[in-house]
């Protein structure tokens, strides 16, 4: 892909069409462009005055985990009316394979509702900060009855407290150097790892591997054997295995080895 056509995608995606106002000047701390070019080694980069965390991760079940930031928002992934509704999010991203990834009816009390699909057409474009967490999205296709579905699915990036934390959604294929460049850094990642329904187990953990978070949070297991997946991942990745669904995690506290982290209920 020529580097016109690298930046060209990257203002499409990421950059909302219509934005006007306070969201027009936003920008991501986590997005590299030169992470499309072939050849480019990047160097580690954290804020300076990055807010201090700590951020808290819930698993809350399929591909539903909750994000609470230091100030106190409340998010929820692939949000489908029931897992994460406990405690009502602020914020909810879904996704539309299936329907235990999105919810047509969505409490009327949750402030910020972000498909990753847009219902009049063409990719869904989400670039917002609410209080302490700027979220954004990089769309992707989905498989269909009819082939591929252009831009049905989105990855959700939320960059809180100087950490990337990226949920990979429902992704049915490989991702481009492009998208890499669209996603950036992620320090956290969430993956499916169901084997079939997204992807196959080898291109998942091709996936992940590239990203090389810090942490890697399995999702959307269903029957999959986790030592398929954690034994493909290979000895750069730490196993860690928690009986709580919850931890916190700050800058400060990232593992120095690359970890996939097993939460409870996985």
């Amino acid at each position: 892909m020529r580097m016109t056509a690298v930046l060209a995608f990257l203002c499409a995606l990421v950059l909302p069409a219509a934005a006007a106002g306070p969201e027009a000047s936003l920008s991501s701390r986590c997005m590299a462009i030169a992470q499309a070019l072939p050849g480019v080694v990047l160097a580690a980069y954290t804020p300076a005055q990055a807010q201090e965390g700590p951020v808290r991760i819930t698993y809350a079940g399929h591909s539903t985990y909750v994000i609470e930031t230091p100030a106190g928002v409340r998010i929820a992934t692939d949000f489908n009316g029931y897992n994460g509704a406990s405690r009502l999010p602020r914020v909810v991203t879904m996704n539309k394979a299936h329907s235990s990834h999105y919810t047509d009816s969505p409490d009327p009390a949750i402030e910020h509702v972000l498909r990753g699909w847009n219902p009049e057409g063409g990719p869904a474009r989400h670039l917002l900060r609410v209080d302490d967490v700027l979220i954004r999205n990089v769309p992707t296709d989905i498989r269909t009855w009819n082939g591929m579905e252009a831009d049905g699915n989105s990855i959700f990036v939320f960059e809180v407290a100087g950490l990337c934390i990226g949920h990979l959604g429902h992704l049915h294929h490989d991702l481009t150097d492009a998208h890499y460049a669209a996603i950036g850094r992620l320090d956290i990642v969430m993956v499916p790892i169901d084997g079939g329904m997204t992807q196959s187990l080898a291109n998942m953990s091709e996936i992940a591997t590239r990203l090389f978070s810090s942490i890697v949070l399995p999702m959307h297991r269903h029957a999959t054997p986790l030592g398929e997946f954690l034994g493909r991942m290979g000895e750069r990745f730490a196993v860690e295995f928690s009986s709580d669904r919850s931890f916190e995690v700050s800058l400060r506290t990232l593992p120095r080895q690359p970890t996939i982290l097993v939460l409870a209920g996985i």
